[in-house]
């Protein structure tokens, strides 16, 4: 595979995820507006993949964030840590009492059912994380003195402020100034870049980053709104994607960034809240495209999460020397797995993953 990896013996960390950490709240089988009571969990697009990195896969796996320290800076951390995510990278802000100035985020997430969606109501504004910058780091003493085999990062982070851009394009420049392979997630949403430069912005913030990643990752509409990159002659029957627009996409990116190793791509057909069509590709100069098992009509509890899980998988794949398509598999297997539980982060184990890749089914275990 052509993405070169530095040796484990030399490094701190196998991964390390550059996002936002926030409290999730969770209403379980109700509605967010009927709620008496929330369970809590944390989430974040990139501190998703770091924690199903440590949890699934037994990697070493720290976050590079910003909370305040106060009470629920800290339940995130106590939340962070029993995820197997190092916390030492945490960068801590003072707040003050009204939260005028900097506060940890809050995610309101509710399930959806049948023809009911999922729905996701974000309250981050001035978040500690949010306001990161790129001299807020030392990324000579992490990336060179730690050392760190693995960066991930994504357009979720990207989209907080200008500021945080800058970080993500800091921290992708100093990662491969030390040998460090970064990934990147696109992961576009509409909700924050229209208060930002919408999708124009969207796009001059996306293309700047992904020149320095070695791993591209998103989904149809992510490249599309990201970068541009329009899919054509495309069947939604996952079944035919072999033949549709899909590999295309991923071949342009290859060709339009000259840093660029793999290309991924998650793909989803909803047919209901609770009944998806889930697959994956992924494209390299040696392998071509390759294509992971298609899973028609999956059954969802939860589908936040799904793509971040995909990406651990993938880069846990890549990491241990597997060719890109068991690795894609991988990636298509643990998604799988993280929607049949609820919250953002994987509950799956590594045993669940590979039976799955394997073909195991569904039945009881005694």
């Amino acid at each position: 595979m052509s993405v070169q990896l530095r040796p484990a013996a030399e490094c701190r960390y196998d991964v390390v995820a550059l996002g936002e950490v926030m409290l999730r709240l969770d209403p379980g089988e109700g509605r967010i507006r009927t709620a008496r009571e929330f369970t809590a969990w944390e989430g974040g697009g990139e501190y998703n993949v770091a924690r199903g990195s440590a949890k699934c896969f037994g990697l070493r796996a720290g976050v590079v964030t910003a909370l305040v320290d106060n009470e629920i800076g800290r339940l995130v951390e106590s939340l962070i840590q029993a995820g197997g995510v190092d916390a030492s990278l945490i960068r801590w802000v003072k707040g003050d009492p009204a939260g005028r100035r900097v506060r940890n985020g809050l995610n309101f997430t509710e399930r959806g059912f049948g023809v009911r969606g999922a729905k996701g109501v974000s309250d981050r504004g001035h978040t500690a994380a949010s306001q990161l910058r790129a001299d807020a780091v030392d990324w000579e003493d992490l990336f060179g003195r730690q050392g760190v085999r693995w960066l991930h990062t994504g357009g979720i982070f990207a989209a907080l402020s200008d500021s945080t851009a800058e970080v993500a394009i800091a921290a992708a420049e100093a990662a491969r100034q030390h040998g460090t392979a970064v990934s990147y997630d696109l992961n576009y949403r509409p909700s924050l870049w229209d208060q930002a430069g919408g999708l124009e912005r969207a796009r001059e913030v996306n293309r700047r980053v992904v020149q320095s990643v070695d791993v591209l990752i998103g989904n149809e509409e992510d490249f599309t709104a990201c970068l541009g990159y329009e899919v054509e002659g495309t069947s939604r029957d996952l079944s035919r994607l072999a033949a549709s627009g899909y590999g295309d996409m991923l071949k342009r990116a290859s060709r339009d960034l000259p840093n660029l190793k793999v290309a991924a791509a998650t793909l989803r057909t909803v047919h209901t809240a609770t009944r998806n069509d889930w697959g994956a590709l992924a494209w390299s100069r040696e392998t071509g495209v390759v294509n992971a098992t298609m899973r028609a009509n999956l059954e969802i509890l939860d589908r936040v999460g799904g793509g971040d899980s995909f990406a651990s998988g993938l880069i846990f794949g890549l990491l241990s020397g597997f060719d890109l398509a068991d690795a894609v598999e991988y990636g298509a297997a643990h998604g799988a797995l993280a929607m049949t539980t609820p919250g953002d982060t994987s509950m799956a184990t590594l045993a669940e993953v590979r039976g799955l890749v394997e073909g195991a089914g569904a039945r009881v275990e005694r």
